[in-house]
């Protein structure tokens, strides 16, 4: 903590819930807990967009480990913080998935040359990231168009957008097998759900009751034959960042302009995360913070594509286990962190993770999403319905969320850049609840 943080819980009386200190042990297994919970996210866009633009299986496992390493480098940066850098709040970061369609569109541009798409992808997000790290502090001072109606509704948004997501998990990992969304597969969703439910019910349980539902779910998901632990062992042990692997960034026109466009929707996404996480801990958010916050994640978005990697930012799915077993310490995030770190840099680490059953994963993820939705229900409480105004901005803006998840083709039609906006239900959601906001009740 900062001297200047030490003044202000002095002078408040009070330390931060935030600063609480655990014990390393704690630390670590509570860390552990937020690495297992979000891992799947943080490695699912470094897949698709190799996949889509066919890497080979070594550079497939090269991005991968890039992702986890540069996610632990910019959760510190964000937990931790340094002078007008990182919010000190228990967020954690990952690869986010809302670049992926732009990347994906740029690999269809470059087809033929792989190496070159990656190139103008890396291009496009160090400027685009460099943008976003200039208007961070313009978007920490319009924070007064976020009243409790659409920060809540932002925040009740998010979860909603998240939990098919976990739908999809606990069906299986691949659509097309023929176990997908078989009775086995949701038994073990199902399990692994009562596993999380029961332990935290159990005081000495509580705070890990995630973690215990992820390797008791696995364990049974092993016993019926669903995990497989053989490729652990096969690959390298040990893989150290190769700066620029794909050669210098290659910067274009379009592709820069597109990501610009998502680091404007990041940046909002990132500002709702940061409201939810302090209203779940009980702590201030000022604007001085949220700048904070929002350049940290913009540097680092700027940084990644130095280790081949894509832009990270804050982890919804976290901000619902913080709820979910009261951690408030952002020391225990910090600890994630370096066990991202390690696993970017020993792969068996990583594939060992990746053996967890993606039912397993589907049946936490309930919890996990849906406690994000509650928060933001939580926060519509402060909202003024009486005001009908309140109801039809709420009503349009989880209209707009979702939109895209029942009907994933209904912007198809329309320019990329609007359907790329439109196509993100938490980006559409903010957009409608602040402009309606701002229409319908005035700057008040």
């Amino acid at each position: 903590m900062s001297s200047t943080d030490l003044q202000n819980s002095t002078a408040t009386g009070s330390a931060r819930p935030e600063d609480e200190r655990v014990g390393i042990g704690r630390a670590i297994l509570y860390g552990a807990q937020h690495i297992l919970a979000m891992y799947g996210g943080v490695v699912a866009v470094p897949l698709v967009v190799g996949s889509a633009a066919r890497l080979d299986a070594a550079e497939l496992g090269m991005l991968v480990a890039a992702a986890l390493f540069v996610s632990g480098l910019a959760t510190l940066l964000q937990s931790l913080g340094l002078p007008h850098l990182g919010s000190q709040l228990p967020l954690v970061n990952g690869t986010t998935i809302g670049a992926a369609s732009t990347m994906l569109a740029i690999i269809a541009a470059h087809q033929g040359d792989p190496h070159q798409a990656m190139r103008v992808i890396f291009g496009s997000v160090i400027i685009a990231g460099a943008v976003g790290l200039v208007l961070a502090g313009l978007f920490a001072r319009i924070r007064r168009f976020f009243p409790p109606v659409v920060t809540g509704t932002i925040i009740t948004a998010m979860g909603v957008s998240l939990l098919p997501v976990a739908a999809g998990w606990s069906m299986g990992p691949d659509p097309k097998a023929p176990d997908h969304g078989s009775l086995t597969n949701l038994g073990i969703a199902l399990f692994a759900l009562v596993v999380v439910l029961i332990c935290s019910r159990i005081r000495a349980l509580s705070q890990v009751a995630v973690l215990v539902g992820i390797v008791v779910g696995t364990l049974f998901a092993w016993l019926l034959g669903r995990a497989d632990f053989s490729q652990v062992s096969k690959g390298s042990v040990i893989a150290l960042p190769h700066p620029f692997y794909f050669g210098a960034p290659v910067f274009e026109i379009g592709a820069i302009l597109s990501m610009t466009i998502v680091m404007i929707v990041t940046l909002m996404e990132v500002m709702a995360d940061l409201f939810a996480v302090g209203d779940t801990i009980g702590t201030t958010i000022d604007d001085k913070r949220v700048a904070d916050g929002l350049r940290a994640d913009m540097l680092a978005a700027t940084v990644a594509p130095v280790f081949n990697s894509f832009p990270p930012t804050a982890f919804a799915q976290n901000v619902g286990l913080v709820a979910v077993t009261g951690i408030k310490s952002r020391f225990t995030v910090a600890a994630g962190a370096g066990l991202l770190i390690l696993l970017g840099l020993f792969p068996w680490l990583g594939r060992l993770v990746a053996a967890i059953p993606s039912p397993v994963l589907g049946g936490v993820g309930v919890v996990l999403f849906g406690t994000v939705a509650a928060a933001g229900i939580k926060i519509l409480t402060k909202a003024d319905f009486e005001n009908p105004n309140n109801l039809i901005i709420v009503a349009v803006a989880l209209a707009m969320v979702l939109f895209p998840i029942g009907a994933p083709t209904i912007y198809a039609q329309l320019p990329s850049w609007i359907s790329m906006i439109l196509g993100s239900g938490i980006s559409s959601a903010a957009l409608a609840a602040v402009v309606l906001n701002l229409v319908l009740n005035g700057r008040k």
